[in-house]
């Protein structure tokens, strides 16, 4: 049982809070760096990161830690299960970088999901220590059960979607001009992309792309920072009109570190299975329209299918800004 504390104590404690005695969340961070370390195993299997055990139940269990031991000390606010909670996983997944075990794509892209269940795992703890006498009992559960489900492999539960999106913008060149951009880019400078999403949370950008025409099939190869290479082949094309770009990735075009394991393009989870451009003469120039097809296959789609719809269709944004400046110099 924690003790009575009066009313002028609890508002003193309130303006300290978060900050004030941070070793719980420390403590909380600290569980959950301690069990990343254990999730080290292959995609659909046991102890695998993307995995429900671990996304789910893991920043539940850090809530719910960093609540009891807080709650050991003296009774806190209903807003300080919550905040701190939050604070702990977003320290938890900073811990993760900092030991390098973790990329920084994977640890922006997945900060809003621990803060939002650590903070239910910090709201069910303030519960139980208030309504009863097992919040011990209760934190070795929370700690136990991402161990005990991480040991199961759960490839059954993953999800394949198929998304697509679809850009369109007016440049002030003819087709032509615009079409000899979308084949050959040169010299591709970083603050060209820099509306980019993905650029700044790591994704190398790109440097140049050279396309070919190899027995009536355009080959249009591709490299980015950090030595990445990769190529585009389209049967599907029309001079000046559309093109129809499939993806090719050999087993060294990502190498090593490049890119978060867990968003490689073409692994388990991400792949971008074609890529359209159409070009339509307009008054005013050229309507440059774009269409991504991309593929996400997570245990969790109903959050990663946003965060897919949202960074690819950023990309295909910035590209037509890309070609449209080019086109327009």
């Amino acid at each position: 049982m924690t003790p009575d504390i009066t009313p002028e104590t609890e508002s003193e404690l309130r303006k300290r809070l978060p900050f004030a005695k941070g070793w719980p969340v420390l403590a909380g961070a600290l569980v959950g760096v301690l069990v990343r370390l254990v999730f080290l195993g292959k995609p659909g299997g046991a102890f695998a990161p993307m995995g429900t055990a671990f996304v789910f139940f893991v920043p539940l269990a850090v809530g719910a830690i960093t609540v009891y031991l807080a709650e050991r000390t003296t009774r806190r606010s209903v807003g300080y299960y919550i905040v701190s909670a939050a604070l702990a996983n977003a320290l938890f997944v900073f811990g993760t970088l900092i030991i390098l075990i973790e990329g920084l794509i994977c640890a922006i892209v997945i900060v809003p999901v621990f803060a939002v269940y650590g903070s239910f795992g910090g709201l069910l703890m303030g519960a139980i220590c208030r309504m009863t006498n097992w919040p011990k009992q209760a934190t070795y559960s929370f700690a136990a059960l991402p161990l005990l489900l991480g040991a199961i492999p759960t490839t059954a539960l993953e999800d394949t979607s198929i998304r697509s999106v679809s850009r369109s913008v007016v440049v002030a060149a003819p087709p032509a001009h615009v079409w000899q951009q979308l084949l050959n880019a040169k010299d591709m400078q970083r603050e060209e992309m820099e509306r980019g999403w993905m650029y700044r949370i790591g994704v190398p950008t790109p440097e140049f792309a050279s396309t070919q025409t190899v027995n009536d099939e355009l080959v249009r190869e591709i490299k980015m920072g950090k030595n990445i290479r990769f190529e585009q082949h389209s049967s599907d094309w029309e001079q000046d009109k559309r093109v129809r770009w499939t993806y090719r990735f050999a087993n060294d075009s990502f190498p090593k570190g490049a890119l978060d394991d867990h968003v490689t393009i073409g692994g388990r989870y991400f792949d971008v299975l074609d890529t359209t451009y159409t070009l339509s003469p307009t008054s005013a120039g050229t309507e440059l329209r774009t269409k991504m097809t991309f593929r996400v296959t997570t245990e969790f789609n109903w959050y990663a299918n946003h965060v897919g719809d949202a960074l690819v269709g950023n990309f295909a944004e910035v590209a037509l800004d890309f070609y449209k400046a080019r086109s327009e110099r």
